[in-house]
């Protein structure tokens, strides 16, 4: 956990484990102020935030776009070829989000950006017998998301009330993880207990996990099929080539960045 008089934040996923997490990068779980991240670029990934309290705005210069965030949101940023964005909490609010990073295919890197803004109560979304499912991208629980995927990727949020169960569908050719977010639950047929805080990854067999609320179970699932590629990263690009990085930076310093 580092923290700042505005800023705390804890790497959920840290950086440098590339091939244990393909197609994921790293995950930061953050609480901050306004003024935290000045305007910022980014080359080679998709960043995916989900914001679990506050309200922020963000902008990027590629496309023009600009908006509000609020809980339960999500923000799909491809950044492609490059782009320089900022998020930032609205005056008087503390922002506490998770912020993911996916790599981009390597002969995709260079798409055109994009952004896609996933309100919470615009995504597919079922309830019944005591267990809430919202899918942000991809599909499960017959629920099919349109947010437009470059390396596939499932992402939902699952609340379950003290006592239900439920089962949860899953692409066995992916890698995938959950962080749960609130309570405490029973997982898997090995009956792993998860609570608050941690990240439980999923294993390779089978094609579905069984989970039991021990009280109120709030978690996110991130799923991704894996890209099996090279991966440099230096700060906020991330490519396949020492040479990549290099022409990244040259192209943000020289204003390429802007054209």
């Amino acid at each position: 956990m580092r923290k700042s008089a505005i800023h705390e934040v804890a790497q959920v996923l840290p950086p440098g484990r590339w091939q244990e997490f393909d197609p994921f990068l790293l995950m930061a779980e953050d609480w901050f102020r306004q003024g935290t991240f000045a305007e910022h670029p980014h080359r080679g990934i998709e960043t995916v935030t989900y914001v679990i309290s506050g309200r922020m705005g963000h902008y990027d210069n590629k496309t023009g776009h600009g908006g509000v965030l609020g809980p339960g949101d999500v923000q799909w940023m491809t950044a492609g070829h490059g782009v320089i964005h900022q998020e930032d909490p609205l005056p008087g609010e503390v922002v506490h989000s998770l912020q993911l990073w996916v790599n981009l295919p390597k002969e995709l890197k260079s798409m055109t950006p994009r952004y896609q803004d996933l309100p919470h109560d615009r995504v597919p979304a079922s309830q019944a017998d005591g267990v809430l499912i919202r899918v942000y991208s991809g599909r499960m629980a017959g629920l099919a998301s349109d947010t437009k995927n470059v390396a596939p990727v499932t992402m939902a949020e699952v609340q379950v009330a003290k006592g239900q169960s439920a089962t949860l569908d899953l692409d066995p050719e992916h890698n995938g993880f959950l962080y749960i977010l609130e309570g405490e639950g029973i997982f898997g047929p090995d009956a792993f207990r998860g609570t608050a805080g941690e990240v439980l990854w999923l294993s390779h067999e089978g094609d579905a996990l069984s989970l039991r609320a021990k009280d109120h179970l709030r978690f996110v699932i991130y799923t991704g099929k894996p890209l099996h590629q090279p991966v440099v990263a230096y700060g906020p690009f991330v490519m396949t080539t020492m040479d990549e990085i290099r022409q990244a930076f040259d192209d943000y310093h020289s204003g390429r960045f802007l054209e």
